[in-house]
C-alpha cells in the first residue's frame, strides 16, 4: 500500500459513541495482518499518526483522531479455532461480543466477561479492558485472555501471554501498544441460558452498599441503578439486582430463546422509543421517569426472584435501539468512577450532592462492585465504581465539565480511578495521579518499545498526556 493512498476521498468524520467527540480522518479497514501492516506502513511514510478504531462504542474520545489515519478493525471478524471441549475460542480482533456468544452458547459456552452492550469488537473491549457486572467476582476480560497477536508500529508480528509483562500494557493500554489483530479466550461454561434474578428496592445509598455486601460471596452477577435525582434521607436510592445461574432445558442456550424483542409489549417497534425518550429528556422529564420506576421498584417485584434470559440481563443498553439519540442535538458523557469500599459511599453521596446542587444531575446511574487486577492502566479497584449520564447542551458543556472536574478531585483524594473507556473530562493531572509515577514509567518504556515515534494516538490520548507519557511524567 503506497503512502499516496491516503487521499481526501477516505476522509471521513468519526464521532464517539457519546456523539460529543469527532474527528476527521482517513478510514482504512484492514481484513488481514498484511492490510494492517500495509496501513500502518503507509502512515509511517507519509507522516500521519494512526488511531485505531472498533465498534465505536467508546462514549468520548478514544475512537476518533483530527486527520489521522483511522484503522477500523471491524472487517477482521473472523473466528478462527474453537475448542468445544475446553471452550478456548480464537478469533480475529474484529470480531464482536455478540459473535462470540452467537458461535458458542449452543454448546454451553459464554463470555466470561461482557459489558452492558455487545457490540464492542474484542479488540476494542481489551484494549479499555472491560468489566461487568461478573467483575466482583469474575475479573475483567483481560484476565481470561491466554493470548493474544500485536502488531507493533514498525509492523512487526509478535505473540504475548499472561507470562509476558508487556501482555498487561497491550491490554489496557488504550490502543496505543500496537494493534491486536487475533486474540485466544478462555469461555465460561453455562449449563443454563437463564438467570435467577432478585430484585430488591433500596430506599437510600447506604442501603445500596448493604445489598452487595450481603450478595457479593453468593451471587454471580450484581448490579444496581441509581435515581440521582432526590436528596436527604432518600440520596442514593434506586434498585438493586443479584443474579445467578438457573437451570432451565437446552432450548435456553438457543440463540432464538436469547433474541430481544422487536417491540415494547408486542405492540410498540422498540426502533422508534429514543422519540419518546427525546421528549423526556429534559431534568423534569428525567426526574419523573426515575420517580415512576423506583415507585414501581418498590410495590411490583421488590424482594421476588424472576428468569431472565442472559442476553436480556446482560445487555441492557441494547434493548433500545438508537437509546442515545434521545440525548440529540449535542449529545452526552457519561461519567465513571472507581472507588476504594472504605470511601465509596461518602464519595458517591458527594458526588450525588454536586450534581444536585448544580442542577444538572444525571439521567442515569448505575453501581457495581469491583475487584483489583494486574493491568497496567487498570481502573479497577477493591470498592465499586457509580457510572453518571449528563446530557449536554451548548449552555451546559462548561458546567457539565466544571462538575466532573470537581468530581474528579473528590475520587483522586480517596485513592480512586477512572475509566478510559467511558472518559470525557480527565486532565492529564488527573491521569498522572491515579495511575501513579511507577505505572506511567513503565508505560513511557513499553511505549517507547513498541511505538518509538508515538505512532499510534487517539483524541484521548492527546488529551490526557498519554500519547507522551515521558512529557506527562515531567510535568508537574
Amino acid at each position: 500500500m503506497s503512502a499516496t493512498i491516503i487521499s481526501p476521498e477516505r476522509m471521513t468524520r468519526l464521532t464517539g459513541f457519546g456523539m460529543l467527540s469527532a474527528g476527521d480522518g482517513y478510514l482504512f479497514r484492514p481484513i488481514s495482518v498484511e492490510d494492517v501492516q500495509d496501513v500502518i506502513r503507509a502512515a509511517s511514510d507519509a507522516g500521519f499518526k494512526i488511531t485505531q478504531r472498533g465498534s465505536g462504542r467508546s462514549y468520548g474520545d478514544a475512537n476518533v483522531g483530527h486527520e489521522t489515519v483511522i484503522l477500523d478493525m471491524t472487517r477482521m471478524k473472523r473466528i478462527l479455532h474453537w475448542d468445544r471441549h475446553t471452550g478456548v475460542l480464537e478469533c480475529e480482533a474484529g470480531a464482536t461480543i455478540e459473535t462470540l456468544w452467537r458461535f458458542a452458547i449452543e454448546e454451553g459456552y459464554w463470555p466470561p466477561v461482557v459489558s452492558g452492550t455487545m457490540y464492542p469488537t474484542l479488540g476494542g473491549a481489551l484494549a479499555m479492558n472491560i468489566h461487568g457486572k461478573n467483575n466482583f467476582c469474575q475479573g475483567t476480560l483481560g484476565e481470561h485472555v491466554l493470548e493474544i497477536e500485536v502488531v507493533d508500529a514498525q509492523g512487526a508480528v509478535f505473540n504475548l501471554t499472561p507470562k509476558d509483562e508487556l501482555f498487561y500494557a497491550v491490554i489496557s493500554g488504550a490502543g496505543l501498544m500496537g494493534v491486536v489483530t487475533k486474540v485466544k479466550l478462555q469461555m465460561k461454561k453455562i449449563h443454563s441460558g437463564d438467570l435467577k434474578v432478585f430484585a430488591r428496592s433500596i430506599p437510600n445509598l447506604e442501603a445500596q452498599f448493604e445489598a452487595f455486601e450481603q450478595f457479593e460471596h453468593e451471587a454471580d452477577y450484581m448490579v444496581s441503578w441509581i435515581d440521582c435525582f432526590p436528596g436527604g434521607k432518600q440520596t442514593g436510592r434506586g434498585l438493586f439486582h443479584a443474579a445467578w445461574y438457573a437451570d432451565g432445558p437446552i432450548s435456553t442456550l438457543r440463540p432464538e430463546h436469547q433474541d430481544l424483542p422487536d417491540t415494547v409489549l408486542g405492540l410498540l417497534p422498540k426502533s422508534v422509543v429514543w422519540r419518546a425518550l427525546k421528549i423526556f429528556s429534559t431534568r423534569f422529564g428525567m426526574r419523573s421517569i426515575n420517580t415512576a420506576k423506583f415507585y414501581a421498584s418498590k410495590y411490583l417485584g421488590n424482594e421476588a426472584t424472576h428468569t431472565q434470559s442472559l442476553v436480556a440481563f446482560s445487555f441492557l443498553l441494547d434493548y433500545v435501539p438508537n437509546w442515545r439519540w434521545a440525548y440529540k442535538p449535542c449529545g452526552f458523557i457519561q461519567y465513571q468512577s472507581f472507588v476504594p469500599k472504605e470511601h465509596a459511599p461518602l464519595v458517591f453521596q458527594k458526588q450525588l450532592e454536586l450534581q444536585q446542587a448544580a442542577e444538572i444531575e444525571s439521567y442515569l446511574g448505575v453501581m457495581k462492585r469491583h475487584r483489583p487486577d494486574k493491568f497496567l492502566l487498570s481502573h479497577a479497584v477493591d470498592g465499586y465504581s457509580l457510572a453518571l449520564d449528563f446530557k449536554v447542551t451548548e449552555d451546559t458543556k462548561q458546567k457539565v465539565w466544571d462538575l466532573a472536574h470537581r468530581m474528579n478531585d473528590i475520587v483522586l483524594d480517596a485513592g480512586g480511578r477512572f475509566y478510559l473507556a467511558k472518559d470525557s473530562t480527565l486532565r492529564p493531572s488527573d491521569v498522572k495521579r491515579y495511575l501513579g509515577e511507577n505505572a506511567l514509567r513503565k508505560f513511557a518504556k513499553f511505549r517507547d518499545e513498541m511505538d518509538p515515534n508515538k505512532i499510534f494516538t487517539s483524541s484521548l490520548a492527546e488529551r490526557t498526556g498519554l500519547a507522551d507519557p515521558q512529557s506527562l511524567l515531567a510535568n508537574s
